[in-house]
């Protein structure tokens, strides 16, 4: 049954900016946001003052709205958002923001510094133990200690028991990214990865090690949303919002949800299908989130290239031998920037980013061979804040 979407192919991103991926960096978060909005409404053609709406991430001392709106200048807005995670659902309420016209060009960005509980480095930075935050790690007598991999240990523990999956199918998933990120000049790891240094990474909670965690960095990613009328006149090629969805279940908790077969991306899977006039085969690149290895087993999954459980054995039937990297049908490229495993914990930003860049065809020597159309996004984690995205060119 189709879904009535009002905002379809009406919405385009038209800028998009960065900074360089760091894990020694000097720069704070807003630091670090202003340079990529900057970056973001130049690479649109347009100056500060055309911006009416913002909307940052909440998360990991990245800047509220009103601190990016003076930092640029901006004389006025209409709209303003400090939204969760990840970036892709940031977004959405942009396209939500401008399809509603509340504002008609919307500023996204979100930043990130690596805190104490998430890096070593930053761990020893006496400014960094002063910058506890609440998410990405629990406190223990004012600083952070990993929080995340335990309930997603657990989880992964429960896949491998259910499906009979091993610790080299959850390698694979690290090896992929780790191929496709040799490409990405600007991804933190870029060295072959090979099974034998995947099993013997080092072990945060069995059976989860290093590896199967998003890499903690400092860096910014921003992008500008607009009406595709307004697009056409701009100064890059528009991405359009083609559908979009929200998940979530109840108590959804990682410690709450019963099991593997009904979580909150099972909700964004049965309803972003139904907003679209495209199908699974029409997909021409695909950007499932890896944060944890398992999670980008199960997008594999919930995107229905395959049935629950089977992900393993679609990754060995799609694995390119020459390139140690998966591509599906033998064309479709799966993270191609090295995802958050490779590139850098980005909070999807860098899954948005790289569908962007490809459908623009700017993605140099990482670019899809063959033509894209059409991206297909699932991000956020397996119990709250999960999103899907379908975009295309025109």
């Amino acid at each position: 049954m189709s879904i009535h979407f009002p905002a379809r192919d009406k919405i385009a991103i038209v800028g998009l900016g960065a900074t360089n991926y760091s894990r020694s960096g000097a720069l704070t978060a807003p630091a670090l946001a202003i340079e990529a909005s900057q970056k973001a409404i130049l690479d649109a053609g347009l100056t500060p003052q055309d911006i009416d709406g913002i909307i940052g991430s909440s998360w990991n001392a990245s800047p509220p709205p009103t601190y990016i709106q003076a930092a640029l200048g901006i004389n006025e807005v209409t709209w303003t958002v400090h939204h969760i995670i990840p970036f892709a659902c940031l977004v959405i309420s942009a396209m939500n923001a401008v399809a509603s016209g509340v504002c008609t060009t919307a500023l996204v960005y979100a930043s990130l510094n690596r805190t104490p509980g998430l890096s070593q480095s930053a761990a020893s930075d006496p400014f960094r133990l002063r910058m506890v935050n609440n998410l990405g790690g629990l406190q223990w007598n004012g600083k952070q200690i990993p929080g995340l991999s335990a309930s997603y240990s657990g989880w992964m523990t429960r896949y491998m028991h259910e499906y009979g999956a091993t610790r080299e199918d959850f390698g694979r998933v690290a090896i992929s990214d780790r191929s496709y990120a040799a490409d990405n000049p600007r991804a933190i790891f870029r060295q072959p990865l090979t099974m034998d240094e995947y099993l013997n990474a080092r072990m945060v909670r069995e059976p989860m090690c290093m590896l199967d965690m998003d890499v903690p960095i400092d860096g910014a990613d921003a992008v500008v949303v607009t009406t595709a009328e307004r697009a056409k006149d701009l100064k890059k090629k528009p991405v359009l919002i083609h559908a979009a969805t929200y998940g979530q279940i109840a108590h959804a908790d990682d410690d709450q949800i019963p099991d593997l077969h009904h979580f909150s991306k099972h909700v964004v899977a049965r309803n972003l299908w139904p907003r679209s006039e495209l199908t699974l085969k029409d997909m021409d690149i695909f950007f499932p989130y890896d944060g944890f290895s398992v999670i980008m087993m199960n997008d594999i999954e919930v995107a229905g290239y395959c049935k629950p459980g089977e992900a393993k054995d679609f990754i060995k039937a799609n694995w390119d031998a020459a390139t140690n990297r998966i591509k599906i049908g033998g064309k479709i490229l799966v993270n191609p920037h090295g995802g958050a495993l490779s590139e850098g914990g980005n909070q999807s930003a860098g899954h948005v980013r790289e569908a962007i860049t490809q459908l623009r065809g700017e993605g140099g020597a990482r670019q899809s061979l063959h033509e894209l159309r059409n991206a297909l996004l699932i991000s956020g984690s397996l119990f709250f804040n999960t999103v899907g995205l379908i975009l295309r060119t025109t």
